[in-house]
């Protein structure tokens, strides 16, 4: 037993080895991987990648984030399985080569003369004719024309010999052509190797590895680049890797940016860049046509100092990195920003701040937030094709912060018109958050916008999630082109005396002194519209909304029965508007202005200044903060790499084109002429037999074959002798 026992031992070992071998280097094992690959190739591009989880669970829900983070399919280039399907390819890929190349060898040496010419008789494509001429003359001719046509030729005469397998005396004509379609089997398989090793260099196996072994870690937390610890730095001479750079101009950046999909990683560079001057130009749609940076590189060892301009697609190189153009963005301008109050309780106050800078903590009333200065846009060009139904109050911005509001208005023409491009000036982008750490997105236009209809508006965006689209408030500008006419109106509907004193005039105007129980009516629903639009304390109890014209429909909805309800709607409407005028002009007179004339162009800011204060019920925040002044300062992104790879798969994908041209079009010929001497071989005649053979049969071997017999054997397409 212990012998048996030890002699499975001893066999099994080599058995299990050639098995291994002969599932790696198997074609079905090779496919299956490039299947894999495939398959989390597209899936690599259509999902992001190393995107924060907190996107993903925006986009696809906690369930299927967790999932993608747990498979890696959020950074499937550097997951561990893609690496390692990528090194079991290789390793298929060569033992596939290392399997059949000696082979290949030996067979585009060998003309395979020892064939028994009795074989060439099974043959599909044959030949037989009577030559008038001896064998070896014949064997001589045929072998020159095949030499002349590119053929490899190799001659054998065969002696009879007697025994019990016995041949015939003769001339055997061995001839080979397209061997470059085997050399393109090993050039192809040989690329997918290169291609393969070459994307491990140029990946992400590099990097990853000096975290598993040479003691380097993601960095996932917040802060300066130079307060970064060094186990999170990789050195210079990293032999490849791939990140962003940012650069303000005027300043300098040595550190690129390796974006990890738990966190990053800095790239210390051999040298640092200078941003002399970044230079854009736009298209009229506002797509920039032209970006590129004057940089000056200095060496880090020597100082020598190197300047360059690099563009979109003409990047520069040093020491080894290329330095591309990736994008560009904000490098810290400064904004001056001044608070408009949204809220009764709110104040106007301004603030400076750095985009990308420190946060500014802000109290306004019961409110503690916290500013963050996000973007500056200088330039935005913006559809104004349908701006024409922008006048009723609703646009393609969705003016409206509420749904309840936006279906009320209505939404804008969905025609399809062709665009009308306009550059509507700069923008700030910040963020407001509170106390519990939660953020909403801002978007405020500085100079006002005419949307179509005559009355320029500024537009006030936000938005609760980064994946949604802004939602804008418009806020009329008054003849100053200002918002403070739209700030008095507003704290003027505020006041309990200005709202009282707005009522007895329209009363007056609106009233026969000789009626009075008229003007009394009229005086209680006057006021009770303007308590209610107001969203003052009189109002709390007839409306669950703060005030404006959804507060005005809610109390019809639950006062006035539904068959009296579009009369009595359109009377409260009157009596509003005209009310609101007013306060309007009480408004002014406050602030030392003259009263509006009630022509069209003062209904005009009437309307979208009732429909601003309407919708600021809605408004999230209890300040809107508008631009000022702001001086810009801009900064390149560059995208730096060391790729030790890129060579190597150039060089593959040079074989694959070569490999796969030999293996589609050069066909592999092999050709037999075995000649005897016919009859008693007194004339000098010789019997020849041709055989053809091909790898892979078309109509263009066929006219080969009949060129060649004709050419070879003397014989015409229609001869009998042809089988």
């Amino acid at each position: 037993m212990s012998v048996s026992t030890h002699g499975l031992r001893v066999h099994r070992g080599p058995h299990m080895l050639r098995a291994a071998v002969e599932l790696f280097s198997s074609m079905r094992f090779a496919i299956a991987l490039l299947t894999i690959i495939c398959i989390a190739s597209i899936i690599g591009t259509v999902l992001k990648q190393h995107e924060p989880i907190n996107n993903y669970i925006n986009q696809f829900g906690p369930f299927w984030a967790e999932l993608f983070r747990a498979a890696r399919l959020d950074s499937i280039y550097s997951a561990w399985w893609f690496l390692l399907i990528l090194l079991f390819l290789v390793i298929s890929t060569t033992l596939c080569i290392a399997r059949n190349t000696p082979r290949i060898l030996v067979d585009l040496k060998t003309f395979k003369e020892d064939i028994r010419a009795q074989s060439l008789k099974a043959f599909g494509q044959r030949a037989e004719n009577r030559l008038g001429e001896t064998p070896e003359a014949a064997a001589n001719r045929i072998g020159q024309l095949l030499v002349s046509g590119g053929w490899k030729v190799k001659l054998q005469q065969r002696e009879a010999v007697d025994g019990s397998r016995p041949t015939s005396a003769g001339w055997m004509v061995a001839a080979r052509a397209g061997g470059a379609h085997k050399l393109g089997y090993i050039a192809a398989h040989s690329a997918i190797v290169l291609v393969c090793i070459g994307g491990l260099l140029d990946g992400d196996l590099v990097v990853r590895a000096q975290t598993w072994f040479n003691g380097k870690s993601v960095f996932t937390g917040g802060g300066m680049i130079a307060d970064v610890a060094s186990e999170h730095r990789l050195s210079a001479s990293n032999p490849t890797f791939r990140g962003n750079i940012l650069v303000p101009e005027g300043g300098q950046g040595s550190v690129a940016i390796l974006s990890q999909s738990d966190g990053v990683l800095l790239q210390e560079l051999p040298f640092s860049i200078e941003l002399k001057k970044f230079i854009v130009d736009y298209y009229s749609t506002g797509m920039p046509k032209l970006f590129a940076s004057e940089v000056v590189l200095h060496d880090r060892e020597t100082g020598e100092q190197v300047p360059a301009r690099i563009e979109v697609n003409h990047p520069a190189s040093y020491k080894g990195v290329e330095i591309y153009q990736s994008s560009f963005d904000d490098g810290g301008s400064k904004v001056k920003l001044k608070a408009v109050p949204m809220a009764a309780a709110a104040k106007s106050f301004e603030v400076e701040g750095i985009i990308g800078g420190p946060s500014t903590e802000i109290t306004n009333g019961k409110d503690k937030l916290t500013l963050e200065y996000a973007a500056l846009r200088v330039i935005n060009v913006e559809n104004f094709a349908d701006a024409g139904a922008m006048g009723s109050g609703a646009d393609v911005r969705k003016v409206d912060l509420r749904h309840d509001i936006e279906s009320r208005l209505g939404a804008a023409n969905k025609t399809n018109k062709p665009k009308v491009l306009r550059n509507i000036g700069p923008s700030i982008g910040y963020k407001l958050r509170d106390a519990a750490g939660q953020a909403r997105e801002y978007q405020n236009y500085m100079v006002p916008v005419d949307t179509g209809d005559g009355q320029p508006v500024f537009l006030l965006g936000m938005r609760e999630k980064p994946e949604d689209p802004f939602r804008y408030l418009r806020v009329p500008a008054d003849e100053q082109g200002s918002m403070d006419g739209f700030v008095r109106m507003r704290a003027a509907l505020g006041d309990a005396d200005t709202r009282a004193r707005a009522i007895e005039r329209y009363i007056a105007k609106a009233t026969d002194p000789k009626r009075p129980e008229m003007a009394e009516q009229l005086r209680v629903s006057a006021a009770r519209a303007l308590a209610l639009f107001s969203g003052s304390e009189r109002a709390k109890a007839d409306a669950t909304t703060a005030g404006g014209w959804q507060a005005i429909a809610e109390f019809m909805e639950v006062n006035v029965p539904e068959a009296e309800r579009e009369r009595a709607g359109g009377v409260l409407v009157r009596i509003l508007n005209d009310v609101l005028f007013e306060v309007l002009n009480l408004s002014r007179e406050g602030a030392g202005l003259a009263a509006l004339p009630n022509d069209e162009k003062s209904q005009a800011y009437l309307t979208q200044a009732v429909l601003a204060i309407s919708d600021a019920h809605f408004y999230p925040a209890p300040v809107a903060m508008m631009m000022t002044d702001f001086t810009q300062v801009q900064a390149s992104v560059f995208q730096v790499a060391r790729a030790p790879g890129k060579n190597v798969v150039y060089l593959g994908c040079l074989l694959l084109i070569v490999g796969i041209f030999a293996m589609l079009y050069v066909r592999e010929r092999r050709l037999w002429v075995w000649l005897t001497p016919d009859g008693n071989g007194t004339d000098g005649a010789t019997a020849a037999t041709m055989a053809f053979s091909v790898n892979r049969k078309t109509m263009d071997s066929d006219r080969e074959f009949e060129h060649l017999k004709h050419k070879l054997l003397a014989l015409n397409k229609t001869e009998p002798e042809t089988s």
